[in-house]
Formats: structure tokens, C-alpha cells, sequence
């Protein structure tokens, strides 16, 4: 990982060399927004509020096993946005004369060093014991894993058979985990402990293999997420015009909620399985928040009210591995420490809040100095 002085990281949308595309970085922030404080601080509000805002409350917490919150659409909401840099940063390189050799790889040192990083933040890296090692239990891992497949059907397809892969992955992911029997328990089971997926996993990664999440059958599953974005990428490269690019995007964004819902009644919503049904609600929900940011900002020309959330999205993976790595909670609390017994039962909103004022300080002055850090 390395830090430069410049413009911007790759994803930005150059469609020309002077035109970039702000909603693409507000959306990006607003998505890391409630990954690093935002969710807490809501959490720490409703509580504190009590009343009917309580209800909220789960909505900023991982469904356990069947079914959808809104905090569940955070992780394929930054894969797709993942996707829609891939064939703009491909274009943006072949104009300069690139190799599909330098291409791949480029690709692949981004994919070790997400591979690594996730290791730290969440594989347990750092701990120097084998046995407490997870090399495959990572958001980044699920986003390099993605970010791979993906890039390579971009590389070797045309537009037209990228799209068609998307729905190759997601029936034969179905098939994978409906249709092939699990040794002792048979086919079709989508149980934590039974499903075709996690016995795959275990049966690879050993003694490595930890918590109820799967990878291996799911990099279907992660690079259709990611290959979405690419779909929406195409798009905002196109020569419609922006209103078109709205109406297309909000059209997807329906067929694919529409499409998963339906789906979902045969193959369930499972985010830890990262179902076919999942991909494609969780998809619409990224084509719906695009269609929004675009219409509001490129469109309709509305833009302060996004410089919160785009100092946020221009440094994006700094701030998620420094906050996995810092407790900002400890650093806030040395400036309302003093205060939080007295203002029970506000203490944790007050805390929280305090916590993320220093991380989103900390990323504007890297926004005034220009400095962005990418893979």
C-alpha cells in the first residue's frame, strides 16, 4: 500500500481527463460512513431517545442467519462500487498504452495486499500463532476474492458476455449449494453447520477454518456483486445522457430487487452464504443508492452537502484498516471522558460520536493536504 500526492485513487470515474464523477466518492463514504462510527452512533441515539426509534435498532446489526437489515447491505454495496471502477480504470490504462500483462498484474498485487490486510484486521495475523490464524475469514478477503474474478471476465470479455456471466454464476452457485449432497446430511440443507459451502471451506482450510461465514463456493456469489458494479460502470461510460444513465439505473436496481425477492421464496436471503437471492437484492439496492447520489449530484447539481461524506469515500481503505487497527474510542474519550457520567443516559451517543469526529478530521486533513492512499 502506498501514499501519493495526486488527484485521486483509480476508482474515481475519469470520464474525461478533466471530468470526475463526485457522487461515485460521496457514495463510497456514505457506505464507509456506517461502517466506521456512523452505525454506532445511531445505535447510541435510539437507545438514548428510547420510544418507537428503538425499533430502529436492529437494523444496524447483521441478521444472524435468514433474512435482510439494512446493515447487511453495507459490504455488497462497497463491492459494488468495487465493480464500476474496474472497467474505467481498465479503459483509463489501455489509453496509455498498458499490456494485459501489467493489467493482471496490477490486479493481483492489489488482490495479495487486500488478502494480507485482511489478515491483520480480522485473520488474526498479528497474534504470531498458528492457531489463532484465519486467512480466509475477511470483508477484504470476500472483496479481493470478487475484485479478481470479476476483473478477469472484464479482461477477457466483451460488455455484452459480462452481463451474461452474472446469471451463469448465480444458477450455478444455486445449483452448488441446492442440488450437490452434503456427506451426512444430504442435499439442499442451508443450515450454519450443513450447507455445501462451509463443508467446502473446511475441507480446505483445515484447522484454519473459522465462524459460520463461507468463501470458496461464495466467490460466485462475491463476483457477481462486484460484476454488477461493472454493469453500472458501462453504463456511466456510455453516451446516453445523464437522465437516460438515472432511469436505466433505478430500472435495474427494481428487476434485481424484484428478481431476488421472488428468487428468495425457493432460495433464501443468507448473507453469510452470500445466496444468488442476496446478490441480486442487495445488487438493486446499489443500483437504487447510485441511481440517488448520481441523480442529486451530476444531475440536479447538488453538491456541499456531499463534501462529509466524500472526504470520507476518498480514502476509504485507509480509514478502514486504521479504524480496525486504532481505537478512536479511546482517543475521543480523552476529550469528553470527563463528561460521559454526567450525561447518563447520552454517554455512549456522546462517546461515539467523539470517536468518529477524530477519525473524520483525521481524513480531512489528508483531503486538504491531498494525500490518498490506495492499493
Amino acid at each position: 500500500m502506498k501514499s501519493r500526492k495526486y488527484i485521486m485513487e483509480e476508482s474515481v470515474l475519469n470520464l474525461k481527463p478533466t471530468q470526475r464523477l463526485m457522487s461515485i466518492d460521496t457514495l463510497r463514504g456514505f457506505d464507509m460512513f456506517w461502517i466506521i462510527g456512523g452505525s454506532s452512533i445511531f445505535k447510541a441515539l435510539a437507545m438514548a431517545m428510547d420510544g418507537p426509534i428503538k425499533a430502529l435498532v436492529p437494523q444496524f446489526e447483521h441478521v444472524p442467519w435468514e433474512g435482510l437489515h439494512f446493515y447487511d447491505l453495507i459490504w455488497p454495496l462497497f463491492m459494488f462500487i468495487v465493480g464500476i471502477s474496474i472497467p474505467l480504470s481498465i479503459k483509463k490504462r489501455r489509453a496509455a498504452n498498458t499490456t494485459k500483462r501489467h493489467l493482471y498484474l496490477h490486479a493481483v498485487r492489489r488482490v495479495i495486499l487486500l488478502f494480507i490486510l485482511g489478515m491483520v484486521l480480522q485473520g488474526g495475523l498479528l497474534k504470531w500463532d498458528l492457531a489463532e490464524l484465519h486467512p480466509f475469514y475477511s470483508v477484504l478477503h470476500g472483496i479481493a476474492a470478487g475484485y479478481l474474478i470479476a476483473f478477469i471476465v472484464v479482461i477477457e470479455l466483451r460488455p455484452k458476455m459480462q452481463g451474461i456471466v452474472i446469471p451463469v454464476f448465480l444458477l450455478l452457485y444455486w445449483a452448488l449449494l441446492e442440488l450437490v449432497p452434503v456427506p451426512g446430511i444430504g442435499a439442499g440443507v442451508l443450515s450454519p453447520d450443513g450447507n455445501s459451502a462451509i463443508w467446502v471451506d473446511r475441507m480446505v482450510q483445515g484447522r484454519f477454518h473459522f465462524g459460520t461465514n463461507t468463501w470458496f463456493l461464495s466467490y460466485l456469489g462475491f463476483a457477481s456483486s462486484v460484476l454488477l458494479g461493472v454493469l453500472a460502470g458501462h453504463l456511466l461510460m456510455s453516451t446516453y445522457s445523464e437522465k437516460t444513465k438515472v432511469m436505466m439505473l433505478v430500472g435495474a436496481g427494481i428487476a434485481c430487487v424484484t428478481l431476488g425477492l421472488l428468487w428468495s421464496l425457493i432460495f433464501p436471503i443468507i448473507k453469510l452464504l452470500w445466496t444468488s437471492s442476496f446478490v441480486l437484492v442487495s445488487g438493486g439496492f446499489s443500483f437504487l443508492m447510485l441511481a440517488l447520489f448520481y441523480w442529486i449530484i451530476e444531475v440536479r447539481g447538488c453538491r456541499r452537502w456531499a463534501f462529509f461524506f466524500t472526504v470520507i469515500g476518498m480514502n476509504s481503505i485507509f480509514v478502514y484498516v486504521a479504524t480496525g487497527l486504532i481505537s478512536f474510542r479511546q482517543i475521543g474519550n480523552i476529550f469528553v471522558g470527563s463528561l460521559l457520567p454526567r450525561i447518563q443516559p447520552w454517554d455512549s451517543f456522546v462517546s461515539a460520536s467523539a470517536a468518529f469526529a477524530v477519525v473524520w478530521l483525521v481524513l480531512y486533513w489528508m483531503y486538504r493536504t491531498k494525500t490518498f492512499v490506495k492499493l
